[in-house]
């Protein structure tokens, strides 16, 4: 385990973003009701993500399709704890499995997948540290939907004034247009588990 595996996020007392991307059907909805209503699927497992850059990076900055609007969700931090405490890597991390067949009993059994990617700068090269994506299944989803999530905001206008900056070459202008991520604390025993020190 090593300090490149930390969670950075825009986070207050009782709070985190997350962020995700979608398309029109799903984000429009989602947006008016301050929920996220169908045609979400409430059986499909859904990825959250803290990392805004990262983000960036996969959605190529809200232009891939299916991914154009780009929505930051504030949630509970408590859901958000729970979500990492029953958290299963994505692998057999030898540090943490000795045995992959305990890893393998676990992950089929686990209600929330947990996977660290690379890091990107804000043009989108890779960074020497690590991302978290947690991966909630369909027997959390009710209660993220109804119990977690406390605001939905549309920041997909903000992503293509940044956007715009960068290819213009104005990156000094930007700095203070991106969220304010700084390292989230964990519970020790929790963050032995997922590969944070």
């Amino acid at each position: 385990m090593h300090k490149k595996y930390q969670i950075r996020a825009d986070y207050d007392a009782d709070s985190i973003v997350i962020y995700q991307a979608y398309q029109t059907a799903i984000a429009a909805p989602a947006i008016e009701q301050q929920k996220f209503v169908l045609p979400f699927s409430l059986e499909r497992m859904t990825w959250i993500k803290p990392s805004f850059l990262w983000l960036m990076h996969r959605s190529n900055w809200g232009q891939k399709n299916g991914q154009e609007n780009i929505l930051a969700v504030r949630i509970k931090r408590s859901g958000w704890n729970k979500a990492l405490a029953l958290g299963v890597l994505t692998h057999p991390e030898p540090s943490i499995y000795v045995d992959a067949n305990e890893w393998d009993t676990d992950f089929e059994k686990a209600h929330v997948h947990i996977q660290w990617d690379t890091e990107r700068s804000l043009r989108g090269a890779a960074l020497n540290c690590y991302s978290i994506q947690v991966g909630i299944t369909r027997h959390l989803i009710q209660e993220y939907v109804d119990d977690w999530v406390l605001k939905i905001e549309n920041i997909t206008a903000l992503v293509q004034k940044i956007r715009t900056l960068i290819k213009t070459g104005k990156q000094k202008n930007i700095k203070q247009l991106l969220p304010r991520e700084r390292v989230y604390p964990i519970d020790a025993r929790i963050g032995k588990n997922i590969m944070i020190s």
